[in-house]
């Protein structure tokens, strides 16, 4: 099959055990024609994903954050990205989610573009910044909320982690009360990622290859691990799942690799793209 592009998730998938790109990943995709794109699609926001990008020597190449929230292709330089789509929490929902943390222990980050507030700089904060190599802004809710007013700004993605019982019950309070609204995804027990429930990361990859490469889904070769990437791996011409995916990821892949810390995706672009 003649693949004409590669998506892949980051984190589980692409990173491996030191949360890095892989020696051998980095050389696979050094062989491939620098116009053939390599998308990275994630929950992550772009200042997450650009350092990724520059180690693959792939700094023009578009982006999906936010898990299809936000699409932006770079020209090369920072401060030149051209917007592709951007789909926002609005500011009243993001509001209830605050209300619904208050008096527990749950940390309760925000993201809008390429910025990050979070609440304190404690135990959650200083995971994310390991995690993403980002640092955000220190800020409560409630001096980022008029601000966003001010701009008709809405969050691309609202981060809560906290203890697993807190974070099971706002889980089960949101699902009651604004399920028709938002994406509820549970990466972790202690973790839950929100975002608009028209998003996906199938979606927001079907209309990048639209709009900038006229590539069809089809003719795209693609890898993930997690229940976010189910619908991306069933869209395109050829999904991998890696080989520490969840058993529901391996079902839909028409292939399954290697797991991420034993190079999974540095074989298969070996296999089906060299």
């Amino acid at each position: 099959m003649q693949f004409k592009a590669l998506c892949t998730d980051i984190d589980g998938t692409l990173l491996d055990k030191n949360r890095q790109i892989s020696d051998r990943t980095l050389a696979a995709i050094a062989q491939l024609p620098a116009d053939f794109p390599i998308i990275l699609a994630s929950s992550r926001m772009p200042s997450a994903m650009r350092h990724l990008q520059a180690s693959m020597d792939r700094l023009q190449n578009p982006m999906i954050c936010y898990n299809g929230g936000y699409i932006i292709h770079f020209n090369g330089h920072e401060e030149e990205f051209e917007l592709l789509d951007t789909v926002k929490i609005p500011l009243d929902i993001c509001h209830h989610i605050q209300g619904l943390a208050e008096g527990t222990a749950i940390h309760v980050s925000v993201y809008h573009e390429d910025e990050w507030y979070a609440p304190q700089d404690d135990f959650w904060t200083q995971r994310e910044i390991t995690s993403t190599k980002v640092t955000p802004v220190i800020k409560p809710w409630q001096q980022v909320m008029p601000d966003w007013e001010a701009r008709n700004a809405g969050a691309h993605k609202v981060m809560c982690m906290g203890p697993a019982e807190e974070i099971d019950r706002l889980f089960k309070a949101l699902e009651d009360q604004k399920n028709e609204a938002l994406h509820l995804y549970r990466s972790k027990d202690t973790y839950i990622e929100i975002a608009p429930k028209a998003i996906s990361k199938a979606s927001a990859l079907e209309q990048l290859l639209e709009k900038k490469y006229g590539i069809s889904l089809s003719e795209v070769i693609a890898f993930g691990d997690n229940y976010n990437d189910i619908e991306m791996l069933q869209a395109v011409g050829y999904g991998v799942a890696v080989g520490n995916a969840r058993e529901e990821v391996k079902a839909v892949a028409d292939e399954v690799t290697a797991t991420n810390k034993e190079d999974g995706v540095a074989i298969m672009i070996e296999k089906h793209l060299l």
